[in-house]
């Protein structure tokens, strides 16, 4: 099987928001489960964005959409566990903003997981992917 193999940009983190597994994230496996992770990695990088007086529905004027997720899963944790998510952000691409996560278990400092989300801006009015505009550029490089 192959697997999935994220390179954490370290260098590039602009954001560290601390989150706890709650018992409603538990799946029958007794561990976090996937649609819970994508939940805390969606509210940690709310919290990256608003760092920098960003807001997804309104990036330069323009929501955001996720192209794509990419997650490798690295441990496992439980509730009532004290996490911490790491957000990086590399320089934007044309039309697409990479975010990267990682997310460690304070206790002993693993690695739960790495993902890394690619997200479009679009016009409302069309639908297509646009520029990402300087605005938003500014201030993503602004946590640089």
């Amino acid at each position: 099987m192959e697997r999935v193999r994220l390179s954490f940009p370290v260098d590039e983190v602009m954001h560290r928001h601390p989150l706890t597994v709650r018992i409603t994230d538990m799946n029958y496996g007794r561990h976090l489960g996937h649609d819970a992770l994508i939940s805390l990695l969606h509210e940690a990088r709310v919290a990256a964005l608003a760092d920098r007086r960003l807001s997804e529905g309104d990036l330069g004027g323009f929501p955001c959409v996720a192209a794509d997720l990419a997650v490798q899963y690295q441990a496992e944790t439980r509730w009532p566990d004290a996490l911490m998510v790491e957000t990086a952000i590399p320089a934007p691409a044309r039309k697409a903003i990479s975010v990267y996560h990682r997310i460690l278990r304070e206790a002993d400092g693993a690695t739960v997981a790495t993902a890394r989300i690619n997200l479009m801006l679009v016009d409302p009015a069309t639908g297509r992917p646009v520029a990402v505009p300087d605005v938003v550029r500014d201030a993503l490089a602004g946590a640089r």
